[in-house]
């Protein structure tokens, strides 16, 4: 049994890098570019700790939100560290070579301290066992990658594709938490008491699946975290910010987009695996994940910059990994687990050897370079060790995970039968078109050397020495891979499935369905690659000839409409018309309000009203006061109506015995009164003519706000036999005992909400300051 992990080391590793991002910009100002190793520090120590932790298993965690049954939890495990550590030690490679690579580089204290933030929240992702906590660390990342791909920001392609990856992958993390709000819906029938606790519901899978479909929700929350999981890892159709991503430097490319952001949504997915497999599960991520590998690879030989051809690539790997944990068979597991090690080392290899290319020959085009083993001999074999092992060449890493692959998507098919043989037809067509940009890329440098490329100088010893280090782990992997299983992988693929398998790979010794697959992939890039330069083209005309096939197409078309209608509403909404902004603001909360209650299908339950003679009186005033308001002829008359109006409340508060309430409302009723009757002169004695549309306007909003307040009032008070004592209960019973007075109101605003009242007293101050300011300030012109 695996030992407990140490809640303090669990918690340092997600700490440790935000506290470092709070240190940055102090740092900064003595280090200056140097502050690139101490990230590296913090990166390697976080790793340190993680490989401390090898070998345990278990959740820690703190509380949160009791009541909600939120908390701070962390779960470890082989799924988590292997994530975890890929995080935490490609991080220390990627803060070494920005040194190199970032040198003159502007806003360099906010490019280290949001790549320590991401790395926090990549490690937040991993270990939180919480939907709500994942939740945060899953937008965090998001946020983080906002500012990292817009770095430039005074470029426009940098800014376009920051707030596209923005738009897409914080959209579908709000589709991810409508997910998590309907499982812990679920938890209250299947594990006894609700909770957003993800390490309980992964321990009772077949509770929370039979749960899921006897409230009809099952396929639902299967969708919302497709939708999640596909926006974050570039599944098609929402693979299209990932390309355009790659205006970001080119070590963010390497940490973010091949090693850990867009690995998040694939890491999800394993990790609800065990808890949602199923006959859905197997139609819906094979397919998405197949399609994506197929249809990315394709658009990565039609690729003419390096770094967009290592985008549509890694989008093609992810559809792989997705793919391999959409088969319920125990290899598609082994595969995506697998494949999220070798992708990594070799995927960040690659991004860095080309962040080497464009730094030292100033160009990305493939069609501008060619023969670079002659300057950059060094660089070279990194290239052709990560190709190799992105085209799944055996004996290279990338062979082993991509023959799982073909090995569950075969056992699959001849399972089912029928269409289902679709499933490795398309896996060999992705790995033959996989072969034919890996090539691609290597040829870079074992190709002809352009004429018109100039000198290309050697890299610096920090750029070169992290590919160097990936590719030579990659190497390892492929010449040993049980030690890489024994290490991580064993214990990662184990997390992800049901009943656990020990995991083999090697090279096969006979012809199998796999090896027949790997044979048929490679055979045929090799036989097609004569004729690459004609599929390119091929490829770009068919695309630009239907635009509306390419993602990108969509997206503007989406964007420019919403800013379109955009700029249609805006003059209707923002008119200067006070009555025009409180129709909007009112209108489109009750509506919001409303409509939540429908989709929850809350019901409003029954009353019975005993109401003293007194009380009825008072409404009465009140409402005809009301009524009154309404057909004022004057400012005054209505003024005085409205104060009529609020004096009913105050002695409606003496009927129901809060005679301190009641004094409130009179004071401030009065001092109302005064302000209002001292500005009647600035304003005209009667109202104009009445609009009857307007009238009928106000009239029915004022209905539905009405109905929306009753309805919330209702709900919000209303207490069935079995429920808890309510917190009007509690303040009641501590009042005396807990702080010290008998008038229940008091004690809650001085002493069980002391600080909310300090806060409220401190704005009203800062709005009285700033009304004085401004009416000190009014004759001064307008330069102040």
């Amino acid at each position: 049994m695996p030992s407990s992990p140490e809640a303090v080391i669990v918690f340092a590793v997600v700490a440790l890098p935000f506290l470092a991002t709070g240190l940055v910009p102090l740092l900064f100002r003595v280090l200056g570019e140097r502050t690139a190793y101490f990230g590296a520090i913090v990166a390697l120590a976080c790793f340190g700790l993680l490989v401390s932790l090898h070998g345990t298993q278990g959740a820690v965690g703190a509380g949160w939100v009791p009541s909600l049954g939120v908390g701070l939890r962390f779960y470890v495990d082989g799924w988590a560290l292997l994530f975890g550590l890929l995080a935490s030690g490609i991080g220390v490679l990627v803060f070494v070579y920005s040194a190199a690579y970032m040198h003159d580089e502007p806003g360099l204290m906010r490019y280290y301290a949001a790549l320590l933030a991401f790395m926090g929240s990549i490690l937040g992702v991993a270990f939180a066992a919480d939907l709500i906590a994942i939740f945060l660390f899953w937008e965090l990342t998001s946020v983080c990658s906002f500012v990292l791909i817009g770095h430039y920001t005074d470029e426009a392609d940098s800014r376009y594709a920051a707030r596209m990856a923005m738009f897409v992958t914080v959209g579908g993390g709000l589709f991810l938490l409508v997910g998590f709000v309907l499982l812990a819906s679920v938890t209250g029938s299947a594990l006894g008491s609700a909770t957003f606790d993800l390490a309980a519901m992964l321990a009772n899978p077949e509770a929370m699946r039979t749960a899921l479909r006897e409230a009809g929700l099952f396929v639902p929350v299967l969708a919302l975290v497709a939708v999640g999981a596909a926006t974050k890892s570039a599944q098609v159709p929402l693979h299209f910010w990932l390309p355009n991503a790659m205006a970001a430097p080119t070590p963010v490319s390497a940490f973010l987009h091949a090693a850990t952001m867009v690995k998040v949504g694939v890491y999800f997915v394993g990790r609800l695996r065990p808890l949602l497999v199923s006959s859905e599960w197997t139609l819906l991520f094979a397919t998405l994940g197949l399609a994506t590998m197929a249809i990315c690879a394709v658009l990565a030989v039609a690729s003419t910059d390096i770094k967009e051809l290592l985008a549509y690539s890694t989008a093609s790997h992810l559809g792989l990994m997705i793919a391999g944990f959409g088969f319920a068979e125990i290899y598609g597991a082994e595969a995506g687990a697998f494949h999220l090690l070798n992708h990594a080392l070799f995927k960040a290899a690659l991004f860095l050897v080309a962040g080497i290319v464009a730094h030292e020959a100033g160009t990305r085009r493939i069609a501008e370079l060619g023969g670079l083993r002659e300057d950059l001999p060094m660089t070279a074999l990194v290239a052709a060790v990560a190709s190799l092992s992105m085209a799944g060449v055996p004996p290279f890493n990338g062979f082993y995970s991509k023959e799982l692959l073909f090995e569950a998507s075969y056992e699959t098919a001849h399972a089912a039968g029928g269409a289902w043989w679709l499933y490795p037809a398309i896996a060999v067509f992705g790995s033959a078109f996989t072969f034919l940009y890996s090539v691609r890329f290597l040829m870079l440098f074992f190709g002809d050397r352009p004429e018109a490329l100039g000198d290309v100088h050697r890299p610096p010893v920090a750029m070169l020495a992290p590919p160097a280090l990936l590719a030579l782990l990659a190497g390892v992997v492929g010449v040993a891979p049980g030690l890489a299983i024994d290490a991580v992988v064993q214990s990662a693929a184990d997390s992800t499935v049901i009943e656990t398998h020990e995991l083999h790979v090697g090279i096969p010794t006979s012809l199998t369905p796999a090896a027949a697959m790997t044979v048929v992939a490679l055979g045929g890039g090799a036989a097609v690659y004569p004729f690459y330069a004609r599929l390119h083209r091929g490829i770009r005309a068919g695309l630009g000839a239907l635009a509306p096939i390419r993602a990108n197409w969509w997206y503007d078309r989406i964007v420019e409409g919403l800013e379109r209608s955009s700029a249609r509403l805006a003059p209707r909404v923002h008119n200067g018309v006070l009555r025009t902004y409180a129709t909007w603001m009112l209108g489109a909360t009750s509506a919001f309000v409303l409509a939540g209650y429908a989709a929850t299908r809350v019901s409003v339950p029954s009353m019975e009203l005993a109401v003293s003679i007194p009380t009825v009186l008072v409404l009465v005033v009140a409402i005809v006061a009301a009524f009154a308001v309404v057909v004022a002829p004057s400012h005054v008359a209505g003024v005085l109506t409205i104060s009529l109006l609020g004096f009913m409340v105050a002695i409606f508060y003496i009927l129901a015995s809060a005679p301190d309430l009641a004094l409130t409302q009179l004071v401030v009723e009065t001092l109302a009164l005064l302000i209002f009757l001292l500005v009647l002169e600035e304003i005209p004695e009667f109202y104009g003519d009445l609009d009857l549309s307007n009238a009928v306007r106000d009239g029915a909003l004022s209905l539905v706000v009405g109905a929306t307040v009753f309805v919330t009032v209702v709900l919000s008070t209303r207490e069935t036999a079995e429920a808890e004592p309510s917190l009007a209960h509690y303040f009641t019973e501590q009042a005396v005992p807990g702080g010290g007075g008998t008038n229940v109101v008091n004690v809650i605003l001085v002493d069980f909400r002391g600080f909310d009242t300090l806060g409220e007293i401190s704005v009203i101050a800062i709005a009285a300051l700033s009304v004085i300011a401004l009416v000190t300030m009014r004759d001064r012109g307008g330069t102040q």
